[in-house]
């Protein structure tokens, strides 16, 4: 399976009991949507490998409490500990607009209201207060806030996102 098919879901990141059970971390906006999640890929050496759930159960803040079909003891459960966990692309409700998902807009032209073409999103960057645009423009990485305000339209089509840079903000860039 071809990993660019998937999108990251978040981490198993320790034991809970001694039955085999695990506690996963989901790096996600809202945990209560994956409640009746049934199946996750764990990526087991490099392979995606798909599992099923026998259990989950929240826990606290975005962890669950999980049992997965065929694990059943410690040893069989510490070998996924800090294994990351996956789900196909597919899955995820199409957005339309200007609501978009980060992987979505890698390799997107960013063009300024004022300043026109910026360069191209090369990645997002979601662990800091704000989550920021990562832009290069040649050898130059130009950071922009993901605002609402600021994102004028998304073309999906020509793979554009049109934006207005707060002022003063792309000339620190020059």
């Amino acid at each position: 399976m071809d990993k660019s098919d998937f999108y990251y879901l978040g981490k198993i990141t320790k034991l809970f009991g001694y039955k085999g059970e695990l506690v996963f971390f989901f790096d996600v906006d809202d945990i209560t949507e994956y409640r009746g999640l049934d199946a996750v890929f764990i990526d087991v050496n490099g392979d995606l490998i798909p599992f099923m759930i026998e259990k989950l159960r929240l826990h606290q803040g975005n962890t669950a409490i999980v049992r997965i079909q065929d694990v059943h003891d410690i040893d069989e459960a510490q070998r996924l500990v800090n294994s990351e966990l996956y789900l196909p692309l597919s899955t995820l409700p199409k957005l339309d607009g200007n609501k978009f998902y980060y992987h979505e807009i890698i390799g997107y032209t960013v063009i300024d209201a004022d300043a026109g073409e910026v360069g191209i999103v090369e990645e997002v960057n979601d662990q800091t207060a704000q989550a920021l645009l990562i832009i290069k423009d040649g050898y130059k990485e130009i950071l922009f806030p993901i605002v609402d305000e600021l994102i004028d339209k998304l073309d999906r089509e020509k793979k554009i996102i049109y934006v207005h840079f707060p002022e003063g903000l792309l000339d620190l860039y020059q």
